[in-house]
């Protein structure tokens, strides 16, 4: 087997087209997930401690403004790597110094969460968002025309949030979620502002395949938290009865997220920014509500065990809540667009409002859960194959 070639130190960072075959994801895109994931998993831990300790409200809203500088950070280099990743060695180390941005992000999400300290938060994004920056200034220096004007709308654009977001560090407790949500819009309308007059040429298989990477890898980030919670228990507190409906019915969740989400090809519904952008926008909810139900596992593991100041029905909230939300978006994002007929519209839905209702359900709301999200799966198998038989007695 021949070596691989390394990288050229240099060459133009042009558009790829949108019609390349076998376009896959590359290693550094993989690591790149990897290490974002790290930032993803402080964000739960915190999100774990503060909803254990009785304060849900304020540790979910910091979780929010937290998970969504890593994951518009991620979006961004995603798309704008489907367009013009040359793998050249300066867009592999312009690559890096992100990662970087996003450790030190990492590092500051505890003091985010207990200190309302942001300044690593945003140290870290500072880095990200510049590196990201320069390499759309980098693809305007060889463009020409609506692609260089477009180019160079995103690194302004990226350039002035950046500016907006110092606001949030020295901002008052009680101004920061307004700052946060106004920023947000702002983030939210650089991508088709920029695109108005000339669209990026990004990959739709290849979005795809990303989005479903990171997703992966949130789940099973989700399964590793929750492997860890159920190990402790056992051994702290010999609590293997009261663990066993909860880690069986997390994993059967997190089985059926897997499913659900992967059983459709959605790249086919990816033909336009406008679908494409507000498919990739979705997936905040998607993604954020993914690693939120392994927070919530770690949350019931550690009611069952005494260690959580919150009734078994709050802490059941903790796991059915983000399911739910992960069922019903991921219906309305794409699944919904590969349904047909009634029954198999509404399995979802009607799976998202049972998941919910077995809040109720105390100490085994999670396994009650678990076994809904698991006839959702069956449902949504035994309903898909009565067409195909249909139209197979049809020819």
């Amino acid at each position: 087997m021949t070596s691989p070639r390394p990288p050229r130190p240099m060459r133009p960072l042009v558009a790829r087209r949108r019609d390349e075959t076998h376009r896959a994801a590359t290693p550094l895109e993989l690591f790149f997930d990897l290490c974002f994931v790290v930032a993803v998993a402080q964000a739960g831990v915190q999100l774990v401690h503060a909803v254990a300790e009785g304060h849900a409200g304020d540790g979910i809203a910091r979780y929010a403004m937290v998970f969504f500088a890593i994951w518009w950070a991620w979006m961004n280099f995603t798309w704008f790597a489907s367009a013009y990743d040359n793998d050249d060695a300066l867009y592999r180390v312009v690559t890096l110094v992100q990662i970087a941005g996003v450790l030190i992000l990492a590092a500051g999400v505890s003091r985010a969460f207990e200190e309302q300290d942001f300044l690593l938060v945003w140290l870290g994004y500072v880095v990200m968002r510049l590196a990201l920056a320069s390499q759309w200034l980098r693809a305007a220096r060889s463009a020409t025309g609506p692609e260089r004007t477009m180019a160079l709308r995103y690194a302004t654009g990226v350039t002035l949030c950046q500016v907006g977001w110092t606001a949030l560090v020295p901002a008052p407790e009680e101004a920061r979620p307004w700052i946060f949500l106004a920023l947000v819009v702002a983030e939210l309308a650089v991508p088709p502002l920029a695109e108005r007059d000339f669209a990026s040429s990004w990959h739709a298989h290849h979005i795809a395949e990303r989005y479903g990477l990171f997703t992966i890898i949130v789940l099973g980030e989700t399964i590793a938290a929750a492997t860890v919670a159920v190990r402790t228990g056992v051994e702290e507190h010999d609590a293997l009865g009261d663990l066993l409906p909860v880690a069986a019915g997390g994993l059967l969740l997190i089985f059926a997220a897997w499913w659900i989400y992967f059983v459709v090809p959605v790249h086919q519904r990816l033909l336009s920014n406008r679908q494409a952008f507000l498919w990739g926008y979705g997936h905040y909810l998607i993604q954020a509500s993914a690693a939120a139900i392994g927070a919530g596992i770690e949350v019931a593991v550690e009611q069952a065990v005494g260690k959580a100041h919150l009734s078994a029905t709050a802490a059941t909230a903790a796991v059915t809540l983000p399911a739910a939300l992960f069922l019903l978006v991921v219906w309305v994002l794409h699944s919904r667009h590969f349904k047909f007929g009634i029954a198999q519209q509404l399995v979802l839905p009607c799976a998202a409002l049972g998941i919910l209702l077995c809040t109720f359900a105390g100490r085994w709301g999670v396994l009650a859960a678990g076994l809904v999200a698991a006839a959702a799966v069956a449902a949504g198998v035994a309903l898909t194959a009565v067409p195909s038989v249909v139209r197979k007695g049809d020819d």
